[in-house]
């Protein structure tokens, strides 16, 4: 730092010598005897006054200058001769006076300083401790320009122990920085003091040997004993906040040391061994049992093939092993034996509903369509909530709490305008950004700033920006060390100017009267080691007043200035790149509009999105009866047998649930979000479809084994059969997501409401209203009307259509088309029995159990936040503002520790606030808080604190002439008990509020920066009438917070203080608020909250799943199943850079009811497996394998092409997106999610049920006589030659 000072400056007079005598150096070096004594001229016409060599005897005084004397070095002086006069007592109590500004609120600290110049100055026995070294004649005298003063070391570090922790004012600047120099130990701290500086410095050099350097002869110290800060005598006891030796210790914390067991975390070793043990265990029983079987096999063959033809059923069995053979080693019965009573209930149920809508399809239409079109009037009230506060804090929680009681007490926090001028576009890497130029060019950028005028109502930045003093605008920037005038600068001089103004801010204050820390204005240079020409970046802050929003007019005026503002700075940043220079800024409502932009883009994406989904959708189901070959042979056929139709109604219907639930939930007056409108259509699409395939897939199965009935019977039979399978689905689809309506962050309560009624309304309607279409559908097919086109009739011959079937272009069972497509095919011949061989099943269980385990082990690495950058379009000029800001800030966002209710007119609750006085509690709120800022690496604070109640206090001191005045005198001058630094004799009660008021409205300035009006003109609520304090916050800053971690890590520690003031301190209640708290505050129980939905909604999966499907072990494996999805999708969020947040959590809701989507019809297909498919199941697979393989077979492809296809479909659209936010937490995150609910629910289920699901249970339609076994040979004559399948085994 570059030298000045505020010290002594001390100009010391002597008595003229005689004409033509020499100078009287320091001959003699005894007690009683001077060394320096009176003016004897300066070295210039502007030099400082220099003392005369004087080693005459001290001289008693007169009465005037002994009491001069004793007024200003206190009552030890009352008997002393002295070696001073009078114009030197009156220069040492000016300079001290000064001094006492600055190190008042520290009496040790200002006791040794007063000692150390008062007996320099006067002390009668001078030549002990002083020897003039030099001196230059003027005319007949000679000028004292050079001398030696000996301390001792124990008092030179006594004294520097003293002030070394002296803050400054509101500032919280350290007094050292002032009256040393920013010193590190005493002797750079006397260096500092005696070094000559003519203007502000001591103007003339005094030497502060050490006495042990050389040999002194005579001379002596005399000042041993300084002061200690920490005196146990409570006159020089100095405060915590300026003392570090009387501050309290506080609890160190404790930290959770991270657990290892050499380079692995502890989780991931315990996860380690555990599936070493499972997969040890698993080859050693797997290993036994085919030993077993081999040597079975090998010695009893016969009776083995004789025990293979007989039947039993392995569900009924308990001694079944989990491979799916009995005890005896020999094949189970394929066949369930028995209904479920509650499945058959259901079944008869949707069979009743679906022939009633089949029968009466118009009735059935309409009243669905009425349905919605009701529930859809809701949308006159629909709204989408923007505000993020509203969107991710809930109401009733504690951050939006205090945020409303910090708004309205003090208003809102500041709408900061921040502008970095960066050098960094050179090749070479950044360099610095100051020159007289670039200066000469930024202070007419501000000017413009500060003339700008907005074109709807010439609102300029002074009509809208904060003036604390009434007058100036509060604008942080270089520019204002010069009060924004370039003429103030010198051309030569610039960088050494600016460089003063660092150094010693208070030389340089503002038009608006508070000193500016450097690191809020420049940056990428170390702020203590390097010249601020170093500096990477130039910082600027317009500090604009915000308003609530009641105040609405003034509001649109800030925002209107905002956006003039806006595009001059645009302007700018191609002034810049002209210079070679880069402009980075933001403005309040830069960032609400760059995240509209990012939602239009967002929005044409998924359009995009929605419509291949929708495409591929209405095509994919007119595959089931269309084939290629039929378009090629026979285009009439195709025509007829699309379904093209259909599938547009399936869609139509997935609109209609989506639009039926907007509208209900908006007359309920539950407001919309962006991720609402986006995500829901894509999630009930993905949910509805697979329904929808499932319904007709499973119709066409119908239509072959039973076309001899009417369609309302065969619709009936297909919804009764899928039904209960939807009824699973959807159940559990619908309670998952409505768990999320318990949660109060509106924005993940808001969806999951809109969702699960979406759902529910979804699947009602597909039950309904789509069976009713289905059955249309058909009657269009079998009396040869074109799809898209009934009114078309395409011509039969006789009776036959054109391949000569009997009953026309789409009588079933008989319409030319073979059942199966390739997909089907390829499932049932080649895949279902591949995957359920004994090899594979292990296989899989240990690829899919170790892709759990790594899941696990990679939750901890899961990071929390959502950075801003993220947020915002690609190519947003906010992008480099954020990165500017993170890599030059230097300064920390601001932090308020506010009171609420404190009676600060009482001692006692005094006491527990201040920090500055000798009473003040040991664990005081301002004590606290000095303490955690000497360990910012866990406290995350960096500044000392603003304590008005401090300021106030000193504020009254009768020492600080030009503060708290009554008429010519100070308002504490004559009281009793004098102020002093114990508390006694402050005001209190009504006094304390009168008092209190004149502080608030006495103006900042240079002569007394402790006035309150522009520091805590804000801070302090008084209620004259209850004469208490109902509102009050302490200003102090975190450290630069450059990380989502930092920000977290931030305000959990904010918290932790907090906490610990209020249970330290009875009588007040403080919490802390900044104004990023509110965006955070969630991340204090996000961890939390995501576990309680997803284990809350698996708890319901397993209840819901056992009770419909009759068995708990199923149940078991379908909700573990879930888990593994929702772990997998986790630890890949953890690989992908996915962090957790409000965004993510809404997603990890929808992996929970998506993952049940893939899972339930896999696991109701194999509980309640078909006959017809069943019995066609490979030899090789008995009981629980037949019924997985009869389950893939069944509903394997269509959940494969009906919500994976699907979704893949729509999430590879969204690749293509712009929006970071978009690419990250939607197309990561349900790639993850379709990936690995496919995998699981399509090769881990029926694997897993095959080893471990529960007993089966007989179709209700199947009623095994006549019918049902012609109709099962009739399936079975359309089904290509069926290979043979061999047992496999190992």
């Amino acid at each position: 730092m570059k030298a000045q000072s505020w010290a002594p400056w001390l100009t010391i007079p002597s008595l003229a010598l005689a004409a033509g005598s020499g100078p009287d150096l320091t001959a003699k070096h005894e007690a009683g005897r001077c060394a320096i004594r009176g003016h004897c001229g300066s070295q210039s016409f502007f030099g400082s006054q220099l003392p005369c060599p004087d080693n005459g005897l001290a001289s008693a005084p007169s009465a005037e200058l002994r009491n001069h004397i004793v007024s200003v070095c206190g009552s030890a002086w009352q008997d002393s001769d002295v070696c001073c006069t009078e114009e030197q007592v009156e220069t040492l109590e000016s300079n001290l006076k000064k001094a006492q500004n600055i190190i008042s609120a520290c009496p040790a600290c200002k006791t040794n300083f007063f000692d150390l110049f008062c007996t320099f100055s006067c002390s009668p026995d001078q030549s002990l401790f002083i020897n003039v070294t030099q001196t230059v004649p003027k005319g007949d005298k000679f000028l004292v320009t050079e001398l030696d003063h000996l301390i001792s070391d124990d008092f030179g570090a006594g004294f520097y122990d003293s002030c070394k922790d002296v803050k400054f004012g509101a500032t919280g600047g350290r007094a050292m920085e002032f009256i040393g120099g920013g010193a590190k130990n005493f002797t750079s701290f006397l260096k500092f003091l005696g070094d000559k500086k003519p203007f502000l410095g001591s103007p003339f050099q005094i030497d502060f040997p050490r006495p042990s350097s050389k040999d002194f002869g005579d001379m002596e110290t005399i000042l041993t004993d300084a002061k200690p800060c920490n005196s146990t005598d409570e006159q020089y006891k100095c405060a915590c906040v300026d003392c570090e030796a009387s501050c309290p210790a506080l609890e160190p914390l404790e930290e959770t040391p991270e657990c290892h067991v050499g380079l692995l975390p502890c989780l991931s070793f315990t996860v380690l061994i555990i599936y070493s043990v499972f997969i040890t265990l698993l080859v050693l029983a797997v290993s036994g049992h085919v030993a077993a079987a081999r040597n079975r096999q090998s010695k009893n063959e016969r009776l083995q093939l004789l025990q293979d033809s007989g039947a039993h059923d392995d569900d009924e069995d308990d001694n079944h092993d989990m491979l799916g053979r009995n005890a005896g080693g020999y094949p189970a019965d394929r066949m369930p034996t028995q209904q479920y009573v509650l499945n058959t209930y259901i079944d008869r149920f949707f069979s009743n509903l679906a022939r009633t809508c089949a029968r009466f399809p118009g009735i059935t239409i309409s009243a669905s369509f009425f349905v919605v079109v009701l529930l859809s009037l809701g949308w006159m009230r629909f709204a989408i909530e923007t505000d993020p506060v509203k969107l991710w804090v809930a109401p009733d929680s504690d951050a939006a709490q205090e945020k409303h009681f910090f708004d309205t007490n003090f208003g809102p926090f500041f709408r900061a305008e921040q502008a970095f001028l960066v050098n960094d576009t050179l090749p070479s890497g950044p360099g610095p950004v100051l020159s007289y130029e670039t200066l000469r060019w930024w202070f007419d950028v501000e000017a413009r700033v500060a003339g700008l005028k907005t074109e709807e109502n010439s609102i300029t930045l002074h009509d809208v920006c904060y003036r604390p003093t009434g007058e100036s605008c509060v604008i942080q920037s270089v520019t204002q060390y010069f009060d924004g005038e370039f003429d103030n600068l010198e051309k030569e001089g610039w960088a050494e100017q600016i460089q003063d103004c660092v150094d010693t801010p208070v030389n340089c204050l503002p038009p608006f009267g508070q000193p500016l820390a450097i690191q809020r204005l420049l940056g990428g240079y170390n702020y203590s080691s390097e010249p601020i020409t170093e500096a990477k970046a130039l910082v600027v802050t317009w500090v604009v007043k915000n308003h609530n929003p009641s105040e609405a007019e003034a509001l649109k005026k800030a925002e209107e200035w905002e956006a003039s503002a806006e595009v001059l700075l645009l302007q700018v940043m191609d002034e810049a790149r002209d210079r070679g220079l880069r402009l980075s800024f933001n403005t309040e409502i830069s960032l609400e509009q760059e995240l509209n932009k990012n939602t239009n883009t967002d929005a044409k994406i998924v359009v995009i999105s929605y419509i291949v989904m929708f495409i591929y959708a209405s095509l994919a189901l007119g595959s089931t009866t269309v084939t290629a070959s039929m378009v090629l042979r026979n285009p009439k056929q195709a025509l007829v047998q699309s379904k093209f139709s259909l599938g547009v109604v399936g869609i139509l219907i997935v609109l209609m649930s989506v639009a039926a639930s907007v509208g209900l939930f908006s007359a309920m007056g539950v407001k919309a979000t962006l991720i609402i409108a986006e995500v829901i259509p894509f999630l009930v699409l993905a949910v509805g479809v697979d329904n929808i395939f499932l319904i007709v897939h499973e119709f066409e199965r119908v239509n072959i084994s039973h076309a001899d009935e009417p369609v309302p019977e065969r619709v009936a039979r297909a919804l009764g059969r899928m039904g209960p399978s939807i009824l699973l689905s959807g159940l559990t689809e619908t309670v998952a997501f409505a768990l999320g309506a318990a949660v109060g962050m509106p924005a993940v309560r808001n969806f999951a409401a809109y969702a699960a009624g979406a759902v529910f309304i979804n699947a009602l309607l597909q039950v309904t209203m789509f069976v009713a279409v289905l059955a249309v559908n058909q009657e269009r097919v079998e009396s040869g009307r074109m799809d898209c086109v009934p009114c078309v009739r395409l011509d039969k011959k006789g009776g036959m259509d054109s391949n000569g079937l009997p009953n026309g272009f789409g009588s079933a069972p008989f319409s030319g088309v073979e059942e199966e497509g390739w997909l089907s095919r390829f499932v049932r011949k080649k895949y279902a029995p591949a995957l359920l061989g004994n090899k594979m099943r292990v296989a899989v269980m240990t690829l899919f159990l170790g892709f759990f385990a790594v899941g696990i082990a990679l939750l901890p690495e899961v990071q929390l936040g959502l950075d801003q950058r993220i947020a915002i379009p690609t190519g947003s000029y906010l992008i480099d503002y954020f990165n500017d800001l993170y890599a030059y800030f230097g300064a920390g966002p601001p932090v308020y520790f506010v009171t609420k209710g404190v009676n600060a007119t009482s001692r006692h609750a005094q006491q527990e606030l201040c920090g500055r006085f000798s009473t003040c509690e040991a664990f005081s709120l301002a004590n606290i808080l000095e303490q955690e800022r000497k360990r910012p690496e866990q406290s995350f604070i960096a500044d000392a604190t603003a304590s008005w109640i401090d300021d106030y206090f000193h504020w009254l001191n009768p020492e600080l002439e030009e503060c708290c005045v009554d008429g010519k005198k100070t308002c504490f001058a004559d009281r009793d008990p004098s102020w002093n630094i114990s508390l006694a004799g402050m005001p209190e009660g009504e006094e304390f509020v009168q008092y209190m008021l004149r502080w608030l409205d006495s103006p900042t300035t240079q002569d007394c920066p402790l006035a309150g009006q522009a520091t805590y003109g804000d801070a302090v609520v008084v209620d004259k009438t209850a004469l208490t304090i109902p509102a009050s916050h302490f200003r102090t800053a975190h450290t630069p917070l450059r990380s989502q971690e930092d920000f977290i890590a931030a305000y959990a520690a904010a918290r932790r203080i907090a906490t610990e003031i209020s249970e330290k301190n009875e009588g007040i209640s403080v919490f802390p608020y900044s104004k990023f708290y509110i965006f955070f505050d969630q991340y204090a129980s996000i961890v939390r909250l995501a576990s309680t939905l997803v284990g809350t909604a698996l708890a319901f999966i397993l209840v819901i799943a056992t009770t419909l499907l009759g068995s708990l072990t199923t149940g078991i494996v379908v909700t573990v199943t879930v888990a593994m999805i929702v772990t997998d999708i986790a630890g890949t969020m953890a690989l992908a850079g996915v962090s957790l947040n409000a965004v993510s959590l809404v997603n990890i809701v929808i992996c929970v009811g998506i993952g049940v989507e893939f899972c339930a019809h896999i696991a109701r297909a194999f509980t309640i497996p078909s006959p017809s498919i069943l019995e066609r199941a490979p030899s090789a697979l008995r009981g629980k394998e037949a019924r997985a393989w009869a389950a893939l077979v069944n509903v394997g492809g269509s959940v494969f092409s009906g919500i994976t296809i699907t979704k893949l479909l729509g999430v590879f659209v969204l690749a293509f997106t712009q929006s970071k936010i978009f690419e990250v937490y939607y197309f990561r995150v349900w790639l993850a999610l379709v990936v690995w609910a496919a995998l699981h629910a399509l090769v881990f289920l029926p694997v897993a049920l095959s080893m471990f699901g529960g007993r089966g249970y007989i179709d209700p339609e199947s009623d095994g006589g006549l019918e049902q076994d012609l109709a099962g040979r009739r399936y079975r004559s359309l089904l290509p030659e069926e290979e043979e399948y061999d047992s496999e085994d190992y």
